[in-house]
């Protein structure tokens, strides 16, 4: 690990429940991070700065650079708990890496979390890959939907992105393996949980399946993190396909509605109106797709974009 990436660690990464200072807000860390490139420094610079240097360098009050000071100290700590995840096979990457998620960065901007932690094969990240989303409840229409469509996208050499919960994500990931597929997962949850299932084992050591997470692998559930890793899933994606929607409420909703917002990637939807959620989002602009759609995602986009004359993927 480079000198960059471990202050950014020091900086922004949560080591425990009982840290006696808390690491720097996204948001923090993004003005911190403007105002190191104004002055042509790199984050490995603020090793070497005392607390003058630092309130005269990076325009910062007292207090501010002593918080700063207290969270560099962490480093013995910080340390000793990134050696143990590297021994469980989990990487840092920060937004100064080489290997951080490209697409992210070319869609995202300043929204992208200033870390991620990454098992598994980063090369994974440069294949091109449908999103898939959708409700932690849903029925055996639901999953059928999802596999065979799941199947049909592996089979046009496409990966999967899902959030690895319960329902839709899991559904889609595991048909995406069982195919001879790969898949990235953005987890809001515990990722050394996740790491304890054999199957999940053996699909990262084949290189297959690449699990990345915003937040200390031994991190519980986060609202708030499962509404941003949304935004990381149809980033990533060259499509996303919404299976299943509540209306106007919940996760699903939400990042297709903001992805129809932004156009991250072209919104799929599935076209089953008994939904109502999956009925508005169709009504909002999102592409519809049913059991008859063959997962050639260049050609339908390529139908679209010459029946609509606009562009609908942001990615090459």
């Amino acid at each position: 690990m480079n000198d960059n990436t471990f202050v950014i660690a020091a900086l922004c990464s949560h080591m425990g429940s009982e840290e006696p200072e808390k690491p720097l807000e996204p948001k923090v860390w993004r003005a911190l991070e403007a105002v190191l490139l104004e002055q042509d420094l790199q984050p490995a610079d603020l090793l070497h700065f005392r607390k003058p240097e630092l309130m005269e360098r990076l325009n910062a009050d007292e207090a501010q650079a002593e918080r700063l000071l207290r969270l560099l100290d962490r480093a013995a700590g910080l340390s000793f708990t990134l050696s143990r995840y590297e021994t469980m096979g989990i990487r840092l990457l920060t937004g100064w890496d080489a290997q951080y998620p490209a697409r992210l960065k070319q869609k995202l901007g300043s929204s992208c979390p200033p870390l991620f932690y990454a098992a598994g094969s980063i090369e994974l990240l440069e294949k091109q890959a449908v999103g898939y989303v959708g409700s932690r409840s849903i029925g055996e229409t639901d999953e059928a939907f999802t596999k065979q469509t799941v199947q049909k996208t592996v089979g046009f050499g496409y990966g999967v992105v899902s959030g690895g919960a319960k329902g839709i994500d899991t559904v889609a990931e595991t048909a995406a393996l069982e195919a001879g597929g790969t898949a990235v997962a953005f987890l809001a949850d515990s990722m050394l949980r996740k790491l304890k299932h054999a199957k999940t084992i053996q699909a990262v050591q084949e290189g297959r399946l690449l699990l990345l997470s915003s937040v200390n692998p031994e991190a519980g559930f986060s609202a708030g993190i499962a509404m941003m890793r949304n935004r990381y899933i149809y980033a990533q994606s060259d499509a996303t396909v919404v299976v299943k929607s509540d209306y106007n409420k919940g996760g699903t909703w939400a990042g297709a509605v903001d992805n129809l917002k932004h156009h991250w990637a072209a919104t799929l939807c599935r076209d089953h109106k008994a939904y109502p959620g999956n009925k508005a989002l169709l009504e909002q602009g999102a592409i519809p797709i049913d059991s008859n759609w063959d997962g050639d995602v260049t050609r339908l986009l390529d139908e679209k974009q010459a029946e609509h004359g606009e562009q609908l993927s942001l990615f090459d």
